[in-house]
């Protein structure tokens, strides 16, 4: 980043920050507002979809496991009600029904028994020896007196694993007697155990009294208090399924509770899942987008720094570039009322050489009159009257050249002879040459082709190369080699030197307006660009080829007058050429 003072470098560090702060934050904002909106909506749409998705699982668990429970008081009802108390109470009949509710409906019956109204269990069917049993203090037995149709808790009884009862009650001669049969265990633990999703999803049966009636992994003693309201909230809800999202005191983990009824309001169906698993899908989304977010922040920061540090730096190169151009400009209006005054002062010094030119010759004259013929020192006054004059011409002969260079206005167009023209402008840096130590040589080819262009505005092309040429070699001395010639029905003038060259990187970038390798107010960066335009405007071209240490060549191409019928027009009209570059 270019700058030039302590000022610009700290007004340079606050604009990048300022550039780098509106891209990051014009970035930032619909990338968080977007990626919000659409997290949002998804979370909103997935999470609604979690519990749709258990809402349903559960009711149809709840539904299978109500169709079992119904399917089993079934079966005891329909044998209750077709078959008297007698028969029922022939353990052959009641071992023969059992046995054939084994083979329809598998291992779930694991006995029947039959028990009169004083709770004495009068027949039996089944692999324990619970014949003549007493049940007249078992809670499940008078809860079934009660009822036509009765399903127990599950509880440990007279055999000592858990069990429920599926009871009917009928009467026989004013009595009423019950025909119970024992569902196996494990195969109803087995129709809730189906339910399980992800890691931590599973299902269990709880009662009123908050006791579980099926198997599971989970302790709920500690939570007992949770549970409880889970069970007052799922019966408020009566038939309806409730979804909670609750902590465990146990686990410190907030879990998610589907709840519902069964066995007609006497049981609770509670599906638990830890909300890390249940939620899953939401969470590594959310991780996703962190991830794609992160990445995506990087990238903007980084190409935020890249853009405002380029950004700047264009801006810092634009400023020094006008900056320049302000000098350069300051500069060339210096140079141009330098040349003005130049012209104004040679104009003013070729009067009194004009007259004392004149003057001379007027001594020179009475001189030859008879009274001077016979002077001593007459060869001396000869001598000295021809040194003036001839000093006083070459005096007048410079000022109408810096004449001629001064009134850059006058474009008109002539026929010139190249040559006489180069020889003429080579002249002005005889001198100049001299005191630096370089020495001018020209090459001339006969018979050169007359032009038509504007004599001013070729000797400043020509002025223009030799004089950079000098600049080169100003410091080491050298050689500057002039030739003229033609090629492909063009005239050629070529300026060699075998100075330093100049660099490969520089070569694209010297016809440029204001580019110059000087430093300030050693050169204005226009002389190539003007030789440039004023050969591209003639129908010309001007090439160059250098070698660092070797030394550069340039080479101008003019179409001259004899180039073919009507070539003076089509020369000068001829506008455009490609500027060619030989590295």
């Amino acid at each position: 980043m270019p700058s030039n003072t302590a000022e610009d470098k700290t007004y340079y560090k606050t604009l990048t920050r300022k550039i780098f702060t509106t891209v990051v934050v014009v970035s930032f904002m619909p990338l968080i507002f977007v990626s919000g909106i659409i997290l949002y909506h998804f979370q909103t749409a997935h999470s609604s979809k979690v519990c749709s998705y258990l809402e349903a699982l559960v009711n149809r668990h709840r539904h299978d496991i109500d169709m079992f429970l119904t399917e089993r008081e079934n079966n005891i009802h329909f044998l209750a009600e077709s078959y008297n108390y007698p028969e029922l109470s022939d353990e052959d009949f009641l071992q023969k029904k059992l046995e054939i509710l084994r083979k329809e409906y598998g291992e779930v019956f694991s006995d029947l028994g039959v028990v009169d109204h004083n709770g004495h269990q009068t027949a039996y069917a089944g692999p324990f020896r619970l014949e003549n049993a007493n049940y007249a203090s078992a809670e499940w037995f008078q809860k079934a007196m009660r009822e036509q149709f009765f399903i127990s808790d599950v509880f440990m009884g007279l055999r000592g694993f858990p069990h429920f009862i599926v009871a009917a009650r009928n009467e026989w001669n004013g009595n009423h007697y019950i025909l119970r049969a024992t569902v196996d265990f494990q195969a109803f633990n087995r129709v809730v155990r189906n339910i399980r999703i992800g890691e931590t999803g599973s299902a269990f049966i709880i009662n009123r009294k908050n006791e579980l009636q099926t198997d599971t992994s989970l302790d709920i003693s500690e939570d007992s208090e949770l549970y409880r309201g889970l069970i007052n909230q799922a019966f408020d809800a009566q038939s309806k399924v409730r979804i909670s999202v609750l902590e465990s005191r146990k686990t410190q983990k907030r879990n998610l509770y589907v709840t519902g009824l069964l066995n007609n309001g006497h049981w609770a169906l509670i599906y638990q899942q830890d909300v890390g698993d249940a939620f899953a899908e939401i969470y590594r989304t959310w991780w996703i987008a962190l991830i794609v977010f992160t990445a995506g922040a990087v990238a903007i920061i980084t190409m935020a720094m890249i853009v405002s540090r380029r950004t700047v730096g264009r801006i810092a190169e634009a400023d020094n570039e006008k900056e320049m151009m302000n000098q350069q400009v300051i500069e060339s209006n210096r140079l141009a009322s330098l040349g003005e005054m130049a012209a104004g002062i040679a104009h003013e010094i070729n009067n009194p050489v004009a007259i004392m030119v004149e003057e001379a010759g007027w001594i020179s004259d009475l001189l030859e009159e008879e009274e001077f013929q016979e002077s001593e020192n007459l060869e001396e006054f000869q001598t000295s009257l021809g040194q003036i004059k001839k000093q006083g011409l070459r005096c007048r002969d410079i000022t109408h050249k810096l004449l001629s260079f001064a009134r850059r206005s006058e474009s008109q167009k002539q026929i010139i002879k190249i040559n006489a023209m180069v020889e003429e402008v080579v002249g002005l840096f005889s001198h100049q040459a001299k005191y630096s130590n370089v020495r001018i040589v020209t090459k001339f080819a006969e018979d050169m082709p007359y032009i038509h262009a504007s004599q001013t505005e070729l000797q400043q092309v020509l002025f223009n190369l030799i004089n950079n040429a000098l600049d080169a070699l100003r410091a080491t001395g050298g050689k500057i080699v002039i030739m003229t010639g033609c090629e492909d029905d063009m005239a050629v003038i070529e300026v060699k030197d075998n100075g330093p060259g100049i660099p490969r990187a520089d070569l694209a970038k010297i016809f440029d307006p204001f580019y110059t390798t000087k430093p300030v107010g050693k050169g204005t960066g226009l002389g190539l660009s003007i030789c440039y335009g004023i050969l591209n405007n003639m129908g010309g071209k001007i090439t160059v080829a250098s070698s660092v240490g070797i030394g550069t060549n340039f080479r101008v191409f003019i179409p001259h007058q004899d180039s073919g019928p009507g070539t003076v027009s089509e020369a000068s009209s001829a506008i455009g050429k490609a500027v060619t570059l030989t590295h």
